[in-house]
């Protein structure tokens, strides 16, 4: 049998999904990354092996925002971003679908497809009230496990509106809803039904939205979420059952369809659980663009350079490998 890996390395988390032949997902992991990406890569394939065993992966994808760090860790055959990737998973789940709503732990973002091509998508940039940090927040000071925010926020029985524009001003007002005497399950339901408006009227501003709707992200587990959703918009909103890895899927199912054509891939395997990775970075000073250039040793040999914006620092590092 052989198997695609697909992983998503973003600020918070870090997703790890192995596919089938068939692009069924036959294990996923969905890890904290907690400032560490490397070890969370790390960790994170030494668990697959340990679930699955040394399988035969014939193709390895990477996204999220610290792609390329994890493309060069594990030898990654193809690096895709977060758009692209969250698409080709969607259109997996449904090859009809129109819209995609994503909301991960920092950022969250809008995909528009018409006829299975991604014609246009929009992040937030401004402001954590659009994100599942945002929510994390608010459970830990309301003390309630944030697993358990949606079903709460299904029993509120009177609407609370809550400023959910800026995280800040949301917070202030939460505290003045408290003080007001409302439950917990309406302000609840009242900060999912503002980081709806949240993100309809900032990230979503000025886009089609069409249906069908896949909600996905680590944000589409809260029921809450998606009954705000579907009440502001009039419409179903369709929650995949791996809503949470959606993006290593997509890489992984890249992947896959890179492997069809190379023959072969790049991946380090397993071994690399035991390789040694040190990062630095440096300022170039070659012109006046003062480039920050970002380089990784694998095992003391140069693994690859990203930033320059000419170039030359990529191709020195592949240089030197070829000589290593």
């Amino acid at each position: 049998m052989k198997y695609y890996l697909g992983l998503d390395v973003g600020s918070v988390s870090t997703d790890i999904v192995v596919l089938d032949e068939n692009e069924n997902a036959v294990e996923k992991l969905y890890l904290k990354t907690a400032g560490k990406p490397i070890n969370a890569v790390k960790s994170g394939l030494a668990e697959i092996k340990r679930r699955l065993g040394d399988i035969n992966i014939q193709g390895v994808g990477t996204t999220g925002s610290g792609r390329q760090l994890a493309g060069v860790m594990v030898g990654a055959d193809v690096t895709k971003n977060e758009i692209t990737s969250h698409g080709v998973a969607a259109l997996k789940i449904n090859p009809d679908v129109k819209t995609i709503f994503e909301i991960g732990g920092q950022d969250s973002k809008i995909i528009i497809i018409r006829d299975g091509v991604i014609v246009d998508f929009a992040m937030n940039t401004v402001c954590a009230a659009g994100t599942g940090s945002f929510l994390d927040r608010q459970a830990s000071r309301l003390n309630i496990p944030i697993e358990e925010f949606g079903d709460r926020a299904l029993k509120s029985t009177t609407s609370v509106r809550i400023a959910g524009r800026c995280a800040v001003f949301a917070e202030s007002d939460m505290i003045h809803k408290q003080q007001l005497g409302y439950s917990e399950e309406d302000i609840i339901n009242g900060l999912c039904e503002a980081l709806v408006r949240n993100y309809l009227n900032n990230v979503g501003k000025g886009k089609e939205i069409l249906s069908p709707i896949i909600f996905q992200g680590g944000v589409a587990a809260n029921k809450g979420m998606k009954k705000a959703f579907e009440q502001e918009l009039g419409q179903e909103i369709y929650i995949p059952e791996n809503h949470d890895v959606m993006g290593a899927i997509g890489a992984a199912i890249i992947a896959k369809s890179n492997a069809s054509k190379k023959k072969s891939t790049s991946f380090y395997g397993f071994n690399m659980i035991d390789f040694d990775y040190k990062t630095r970075s440096f300022e170039c000073s070659g012109c006046s663009n003062l480039c920050e250039v970002v380089e990784i040793y694998i095992n003391d040999r140069v693994g690859a350079r990203w930033g320059g914006r000419c170039g030359k620092w990529n191709q020195a590092a592949e240089k030197e490998k070829i000589e290593a």
